[in-house]
Parts: C-alpha cells; structure tokens; sequence
C-alpha cells in the first residue's frame, strides 16, 4: 500500500471530493496549490485576511445549494469569527426548521511543537464541543484523516476538521481505493488489558510509543484513538475501561474544562463502567498555561511518551492522581 503524510491524504481526499461534486468549493487566504491548479480560482478562492466574512460566506453558500470548505489555517484565526461559527452555523439549521441544510467543512490546524508561540500553538476544541450543532474531528493518521474528511464534505452539517500541526509531514498507509470513516467511530490502535489509554492525535503515537516501552515489562496497554469528538464514541472507551479497570487519559490541551473531563465523565458516570475501575483516573495534559515560544519551555508544558509511562504507573500501583499534569 502506497504511503501519503498526513497533508496530503487530507489534500487528496478534497481533491477527490470536489471531483466527485461540482457544488464543492474551496476558501482560504492561502489557496493549496495542486488545488488551484486543477480546479482554478472559481472553485478554490484566495480571498482577503477576513475569517469572519470568510466563515460567514460559507453558511450563505450552503444554504444556497453550495458545499463551501473553508480553510481556517490555524485554529487561532477562527476566534475573530466565533459569532459566525456560534450562533450562526451551529444553530441556523436548527432556527429553520429543519428546512434547510448547511453543509460546510471548517477545517483547522491545532497543537504544538512548532515553536510558534502562545497564539498558535492551541488545542481550543474543548470550546467548541460545548456548542450543540456542530460535528468535530482529530485525526492521528493519514488514513484516518482522508477516510474522515471524505465524510465530513458529503454530511449536510457544519463540521470542524481539526487537524494535528505536528502530524502534517507524518506517513502512514492509505488505499488507493475509495473509502470513508463515519464520524462518531472510534479506534482501538493497539490491544491490551492492563490500562487503557485514551488519546489524541499526536499524543495517539506517543502512547503507542510508551505502550511498546512498558510491554518489555509484561505491561500490556490499550490504545483508543477517539478519532471524532462530536459525536463521540463514548461506548468503545467504556468498553476498554471495562476490561482494563484502569484509564490514563492523554490530551495537548490543558485539563481544565478539557476533552480530558469529559473522557473521565463518560467513563465515571457511567455504573457499569466506574464499578471496574481499579485505579482513580488520571490525566496527562498540557499545562494550563499560555505556551512558551522557547523550545525547552514549550517542551515542558507538553505532555510525552515519559509523562504517559509515568501516568500509567500511577494508574497501576492505584495511586490517587493529585494534578493533571
């Protein structure tokens, strides 16, 4: 099987989307190129620095008929539109009546390890997984992303791809062959039954990486990619935290309010799951700090493979985590 990095299973399976549905049109102040080339500037536009009136459009366009995508760049720049992506595209479909569909892909770069400082190193999807009408995903593979981002442009709702930055240039296997992932679909990346490690994105290879380092120690370790945030397969992770009865739970984001907190209420709410853990939960997050530009306090604040071997051994030695760190 052929191998593509992560940039470019996404860019392909736009590429094939937009072959496939003449509605499909591109937005972005910084036009892809193999896309222009091959659909010209009336289907992939290079418009002004306006995210706001580039988000809006969208919503416009695809309650017209239109399938937009619009390219965000870095998460950071769609917070000038957060009205936009709000109270308009979250909710609009909802405030017609149903009558309406509003099919727009909103995608973004998110996380750090490009030493670009406070702004452009966030992981903010937690925000927009409180809002009710949109569909969100974080892909850790090139297979992954294309299988999902190929969904994500035949839905007929608003979903935001966000896309790892440090997973860009990372290969990976793809089919040559037409295929989509459902939203909502989790993935068992790795087998065990001693501890399960619920991850994302980037931090997904670094808890594989640890899950191989502990194995030399008879410590086996179950990796869950949850691979869509909305919806989430809550049922895949309660499943693995039933037969393991240990959960680590591995975020770039900060704890507070986090994707974190949610992974631990699915798995703690729930009875028949809480009644098998061993272990109190623990979190391997980013610090809840504005992140550094320098590289060894960028370094810091992030977690890693070591912050995850060392959180997995708090879960099985049954110690009480006292921070998410």
């Amino acid at each position: 099987m052929r191998e593509l990095t992560y940039n470019e299973a996404a860019v392909e399976a736009v590429a094939e989307e937009m072959r496939r549905d003449p509605k499909i049109f591109y937005m972005s102040t910084d036009p892809i190129g193999p896309l222009l080339r091959e659909f010209g500037a009336e289907r992939v536009r290079a418009t002004p620095i306006t995210e706001a009136a580039l988000t809006g459009m969208a919503i416009g366009a695809a309650g017209s008929g239109f399938r937009p995508i619009v390219d965000w760049r870095q998460v950071t720049f769609c917070f000038v539109a957060m009205d936009q992506i709000v109270n308009q595209a979250a909710k609009i479909h909802y405030m017609f009546g149903g009558q309406v569909s509003f099919p727009i892909l909103y995608r973004a770069a998110v996380g750090g390890g490009g030493q670009v400082a406070a702004q452009h190193s966030q992981s903010p999807y937690s925000m927009f997984m409180n809002v009710a009408g949109l569909r969100m995903f974080l892909p850790s593979t090139p297979h992954d992303i294309k299988g999902l981002m190929k969904t994500a442009i035949r839905d007929n709702n608003p979903v935001i791809s966000f896309e790892s930055s440090r997973l860009m240039t990372r290969k990976g296997p793809v089919p040559d062959e037409d295929y989509t992932i459902p939203l909502g679909q989790a993935d068992i990346k790795r087998e065990g039954s001693d501890v399960t490690v619920v991850a994302l994105a980037w931090l997904v290879h670094e808890a594989l990486a640890a899950a191989e380092e502990l194995a030399q120690e008879g410590i086996l370790v179950e990796v869950v990619d949850p691979r869509t945030l909305v919806p989430l397969d809550a049922q895949t992770i309660r499943t693995s935290v039933q037969k393991t009865g240990r959960l680590v739970i591995a975020d770039e984001a900060g704890p507070t309010a986090g994707f974190s907190a949610e992974i631990a209420a699915v798995v703690t709410e729930d009875g028949a799951t809480f009644a098998q853990l061993k272990a109190p939960v623990k979190r391997v997050c980013a610090l809840q700090v504005p992140i550094p530009y320098s590289p060894v306090l960028e370094n810091h604040v992030f977690p890693d493979r070591q912050r995850i071997i060392t959180g997995i051994r708090e879960v099985l030695h049954g110690r009480r985590s006292t921070a998410a760190a």
